[in-house]
């Protein structure tokens, strides 16, 4: 072979080869691409007549074409869920599903849930008939029972009351009132099921809002009941507060001291700031502290008022804040501010476990004790703090004495009654007559010994 031909036919082979080696590289490459990666946020345990799931699935490349769901139980292969990601195709997707249990045609028990997806990448040999996640889960498709035993039938926008049900088979159960949820607390035997709700209306809440009691097991399989008590309408004060450029300059160090010294031309704007946003920062510790209560009552009686303190300022008083002569803000005040002499002794109003004790921007020094389903007491700008956080105090031991912290005009007691974290007016609490009637007579007609009427 002349020696030209064969530098051809060696340029050709090399070519050739490089041409079939780079060909199977990248087929090799395609093929070794990683598919849909899959998990479930949070991983369920159950499934029941409708559960949610979240599903996250992951694509290298290509995007995530489709995916499925399917429930296996013995030799029973079930889809559960079947979808096509039309382009363009994300290589996330978050997916908000659910389940329909009852629809699968498959007995209660045990059973493995499986995830399959496919990407939009090419490969030369693509198997998509496998799973990429197995979650073993429980079908649960019997909701809990769930049975109104008896409830305050009177109740009051912002006022109180209590609901008693027979729940079996419920992880969560309590009572809803106007979108509100209020938890149950299990009393007596465990295996009669009795639970007892503390409910609250908000003042604003209109009087048709709707009182539904509700259970679910964990399977998410729900059922609820409607509670017949009636709302009964209340009408709130007004008033108005002069806030003086004085008063501001002492109050802005303690509630404020981010900000320093405050010029004369900001004094608005700071005020609007504590009056708006430590307020709203304060309903949401009230809240939180909330979740502090004993699943049990603490309490016995009527709750007392501070000796010698007489109410100057309303519960729910819709106040008008004035500076400079102008109308500034609007706000509402929860709770009862209560006049007495300068560092007054404040009593606890009730048997309780102090929860919180500390500044509580605009109410300055606070604490608030709990008396047990979700029931609880705050008393604000005190001067001193005699007890401390975890510690339990029978009615009347002293709190602490009254002051001014926070922003007060004055020396004095600011007292709330909270029920799952909504104030209620604490008029309701003070009066035997109303516990026996609003509390205790529902308890009596379930045949619940809970809570005795004391003194």
């Amino acid at each position: 072979m002349p020696r030209s031909a064969w530098k051809t036919w060696l340029s050709v082979t090399l070519v050739l080869a490089l041409i079939i080696v780079g060909s199977i590289s990248y087929l090799g490459w395609r093929q070794s691409v990683p598919g849909v990666r899959a998990a479930f946020v949070p991983p369920p345990a159950f499934i029941g007549l409708k559960t949610p799931l979240t599903l996250t699935l992951t694509a290298a490349r290509g995007g995530v074409a489709s995916f499925e769901l399917r429930l296996v139980q013995g030799t029973q292969k079930v889809t559960a869920i079947q979808q096509t990601v039309p382009p363009p195709r994300g290589n996330e997707q978050r997916l908000a599903l659910a389940v329909e249990g009852r629809a699968l045609g498959l007995r209660e028990g045990g059973a493995t849930l499986e995830v399959y997806a496919r990407d939009g990448f090419w490969r030369p040999i693509r198997v998509d008939d496998r799973p990429i996640l197995t979650q073993p889960v429980t079908l649960d498709l019997t909701p809990p029972t769930l049975d109104l035993l008896s409830a305050t039938q009177y109740l009051a926008q912002g006022g109180g009351g209590l609901v008693v049900y027979r729940t079996k088979g419920a992880t969560r159960s309590g009572v809803n009132v106007g979108g509100i949820f209020f938890p149950g607390f299990a009393v007596g035997p465990a295996d009669a099921g009795t639970h007892v709700a503390m409910v609250a209306v908000p003042y604003d809440f209109p009087v048709a809002s709707p009182i539904v009691l509700s259970a679910q097991d964990e399977a998410g399989n729900g059922v609820s009941r409607s509670v017949s008590s009636e709302i009964k309408p209340r009408k709130f004060p007004t008033g108005t507060v002069e806030v003086k450029e004085e008063f501001l300059q002492r109050k802005l160090p303690e509630l404020l001291p981010e900000r320093g010294s405050v010029p004369a031309d900001r004094l608005l704007d700071a005020f609007l700031t504590i009056n708006r946003d430590k307020r709203r920062q304060a309903e949401e510790t009230k809240r939180a502290v909330s979740a502090k209560t004993q699943p049990k009552p603490l309490w016995q009686g009527a709750f007392i008022q501070p000796r010698n303190t007489k109410v100057f300022s309303n519960f729910a008083e819709t106040r008008s804040y004035r500076f400079g002569g102008q109308d500034v803000d609007s706000q509402v005040h929860f709770g009862y501010d209560l006049a007495a002499v300068k560092e007054s002794p404040v009593p606890a109003a009730n048997r309780g476990t102090v929860v919180f004790a500390g500044p509580l921007t605009i109410y300055g020094n606070t604490l608030i004790l709990d008396h047990g389903l979700g029931l609880q007491t705050l008393y604000a700008h005190l001067s001193l703090i005699d007890v401390r956080e975890g510690q339990t105090v029978d009615k009347g031991t002293v709190l602490g004495r009254t002051g001014s912290s926070g922003l007060a005009l004055g020396d004095h007691l600011h007292y709330e009654v909270l029920i799952h974290g909504i104030s209620v007016t604490p008029l309701e609490w003070w009066d035997a007559r109303w516990i026996r009637d609003h509390i205790l007579k529902p308890l009596r007609e379930a045949n619940v010994a809970l809570i005795e009427a004391g003194s």
